[in-house]
């Protein structure tokens, strides 16, 4: 497998699990126009390794992400609203292609989980968060929007508790984001972190890894599809998932009592 070469991320492929650290330690893992681009890019590359089949992303030096990049808004600037379109939307770009990679997403979330780093939290099939994270949406505190991310957020929480977190830019501890749904775990320390997120792999890697893309897709189609349309095609998905080489060995593993070929 081939990884995009990048400045702003640390790659780490093992036993069919890749580690994606967001590496900008000086100002918090702030989320780049050029991190956006070599996230996507790596995404786009792993999409159809079949063999992967766990991206963790988490981030360097205690911090997951504080949000976007300032100074890219800064630079914006000078190019008028076209240019501030443009890189907001790229951001709302990453959240769509991260939330639908086929492999599962798990978020390991320390420190400042801002905005952009709030936005990626809500995409992940699971979400370990440290006791002493702080979670929010700065952005109406400095007369802007979550506009990417919110979204993203409503359909994570609901939008209620959005609404309220967004309109108050209200600064929020792990435990929390549990309550909240946001996350489905809360440690304390990295060492605990690290023993949850293990286990967490150890058990998605007991799953097929097309049987989990399949019911990844349909879980997420659920929420716009219409009911009977939906139970259709999750019809036909079973039936294909019954006949597929996947189908065979599960069921067959099943009877013969052992573990199938891809939990081994």
């Amino acid at each position: 497998m081939t990884l995009p070469s990048c400045e702003t991320l640390l790659l780490k492929p093992a036993g069919g699990v890749l580690h994606i650290t967001l590496n900008r330690p000086e100002s918090r893992n702030a989320m780049s126009l050029q991190m956006v681009a070599e996230l996507r890019a790596v995404l786009a590359a792993v999409r159809d390794q079949q063999h992967l089949r766990v991206l963790v992303i988490s981030g360097s030096d205690g911090h997951f992400c504080a949000g976007g990049d300032i100074k890219d808004m800064a630079g914006a600037r000078a190019h008028g609203s076209s240019a501030f379109r443009q890189l907001n939307r790229a951001f709302g770009t990453l959240l769509e292609e991260a939330q639908r990679m086929p492999q599962t997403l798990i978020c390991v979330l320390q420190g400042a989980v801002l905005g952009g780093g709030f936005g990626l939290a809500c995409v992940s099939d699971i979400a370990i968060a440290e006791a002493q994270a702080q979670f929010g949406l700065p952005e109406t505190s400095l007369g802007l929007l979550p506009a990417q991310i919110a979204p993203f957020v409503v359909r994570r929480i609901g939008l209620t508790q959005a609404r309220r977190l967004a309109l108050t830019a209200a600064r929020f501890d792990g435990s929390e984001a549990e309550h909240l749904g946001l996350v489905h775990f809360v440690e304390h320390g990295t060492q605990a972190l690290e023993q949850r997120l293990q286990q967490q792999v150890a058990l998605v890697l007991r799953c097929a890894p097309g049987a989990n893309a399949a019911t990844k897709a349909m879980l997420l189609a659920s929420v716009d599809q219409p009911l009977g349309p939906l139970l259709d095609q999750a019809a036909e998905d079973f039936a294909n998932a019954v006949s597929s080489e996947e189908g065979i060995e599960g069921t067959l593993a099943f009877v013969q009592k052992r573990k199938p070929a891809w939990a081994n």
